[in-house]
């Protein structure tokens, strides 16, 4: 179907709500989980799961998604995705027991797996490259709005409700976009029936479930755990039989080639370096706002609402700029912000104030939304069209990654830091352990201690990223030779 003549309008609306939903679903619980904790009689390690798994499955399914698009139709592939995404909600806002609310979540998260990469190849092929920093921009109104939003609204409602009406919040949304897309959806990318590459599945199922399970759940048991141990083993050998099958085969289910342009190379590790560096703020405040300062689950949410509000509203004017003036300026400029600010969290102490950290968040957020998309953007442009599926699927899944392996790190990053410098101050203030007012007050300047540097550790990220945006720069989209186009006809 010819991408001129549709009506765009209807089917950006109908991606944007998904997503939303989708997203909002997966930070949703965070706030909300020592409640579930105790309504369900679990303990820390097993109510993870449902972050943990949530994370595993997309991970797991978004390697699949390039061979998914290019086997079924958008609109299939759309209503598939919503569907299962609707059905595990309705699951978890009925569930009695954990079992079945982890079941409906990991039905959740296959929907949510299926339809990011979707909407990122939908937009990339909807829209020219002229318009595409717009395009990219109101995309990034469902991803950086939604991650902000949920831990406000989750806040409130386990302060004055039930857990379960969380879901029956998300439902209506979610059956709203399923009958919405069904009317607006239309097929807009190409099916080329490939066959389904089982071993590879196999191997990238075992490698990245291995690497997000490994790192998950370090952040609880330690980087020296057995279980731990085992599963980043099976994870790094699964993936570099995945790698080494995915560069032997005709028909990979992820496409590594992708990485021959530099461009893309170029944006995709800065995006990676970004994800790790955002989770640290998402993480740690509402850890020492709670902790340390003993605000409530909403108070630490609210931080949180003014920089997601602000980075809505400029995501789709960054899309705009960055159609103008391309990415590297924008990168620059907001990888500095994103520097200044994170330094500033590294300098935490008990009489930091409220106002302090939520000027210094929205401003973080600001500089947030000059990056996300504008690089990623940046890089997609390079790929040719027969690569979007799978430029976007690797983007997807190295980020998901990235998210998992940037909150282990730098949550054990302060949980040891934290421990030491509390073993130092009981050791320089001869405190007797049994002395609780003491010992109290100990924690809590070790635990500032290890969140400080945790955030100083982020700074050193971001200037990473920042020395590397200088390296950006503006491309058209790669041309296929004429001969190698006929070749391959011929060949195949």
């Amino acid at each position: 179907m010819s991408t001129s003549n549709l009506r765009r309008g209807p089917i950006v609306a109908a991606l944007i709500i998904a997503a939303f939903v989708a997203i909002l679903s997966q930070t949703l619980l965070n706030v909300a989980l020592p409640v579930m904790m105790e309504d369900l009689g679990i303990n820390a390690n097993t109510i993870q799961w449902l972050s943990t798994g949530y994370m595993l499955v997309n991970g797991v399914l978004v390697p699949v998604s390039a061979f998914l698009i290019d086997r079924f139709t958008t609109r299939q592939l759309f209503m598939a995705a919503v569907g299962l995404f609707t059905f595990g909600t309705v699951i978890c806002a009925v569930a009695p027991n954990f079992e079945l609310l982890l079941t409906g979540r990991l039905i959740q998260a296959a929907g949510a797996g299926i339809l990011m990469p979707l909407m990122s190849v939908i937009f990339l092929t909807i829209f020219p490259i002229e318009e595409r920093g717009k395009a990219m921009g109101m995309m990034g109104l469902a991803m950086i709005f939604a991650p902000a939003v949920g831990p406000t609204l989750s806040g409130w409602v386990v302060e004055h409700y039930d857990w379960r009406v969380l879901f029956y919040i998300v439902l209506p949304i979610s059956v709203f976009s399923l009958i919405f897309g069904a009317v607006s959806m239309k097929n807009v990318t190409k099916n080329t029936m490939p066959k389904l590459d089982s071993l590879g599945i196999v191997f990238s199922t075992l490698g990245f479930g291995g690497l997000l399970y490994g790192f998950s759940d370090a952040g609880h048991d330690g980087w020296d755990s057995t279980r731990v141990i085992v599963s980043l083993v099976v994870g790094i050998v699964a993936l570099a039989l995945f790698f080494w099958r995915e560069w032997t085969i005709d028909k990979p289910i992820l496409e590594f080639r992708v990485f021959k342009y530099d461009m893309y190379s170029l944006t995709t590790v800065i995006n990676v370096i970004i994800t790790m560096a955002m989770f640290s703020g998402m993480i740690l405040l509402p850890i020492y706002l709670q902790s340390i300062r003993g605000f409530s689950p909403m108070d630490a949410g609210l931080l949180l609402l003014p920089g997601a509000i602000l980075m809505g509203i400029m995501s789709p004017i960054t899309g705009i700029i960055f159609d103008k003036v391309g990415a590297r300026w924008l990168s620059v400029v907001g990888l500095i912000i994103t520097t200044y600010t994170t330094y500033e969290f590294s300098q935490l102490t008990v009489d930091t104030t409220y106002t302090h950290l939520i000027i210094m968040y929205s401003l973080r957020m600001f500089g947030m939304s000059m990056l996300m998309m504008p690089i990623q953007t940046a890089g997609m442009n390079q790929l040719p069209q027969r690569l979007n599926a799978h430029g976007s699927a690797m983007s997807q899944t190295l980020r998901n990654v990235a998210g998992a392996l940037g909150t282990a790190f730098l949550v054990t990053l302060m949980t040891n830091a934290a421990t030491s410098r509390v073993k130092e101050l009981v050791v320089q203030n001869n405190i007797d352990p049994a002395n609780q007012a003491a010992m109290l007050e100990v924690t809590q300047q070790g635990t500032i201690y290890g969140i400080n540097h945790s955030f100083a550790i982020s700074t050193w990220m971001t200037v990473a990223a920042l020395v590397l945006a200088f390296f950006i720069r503006k491309v058209k989209p790669h041309q296929e030779p004429i001969a190698s186009v006929q070749l391959g006809k011929q060949t195949n």
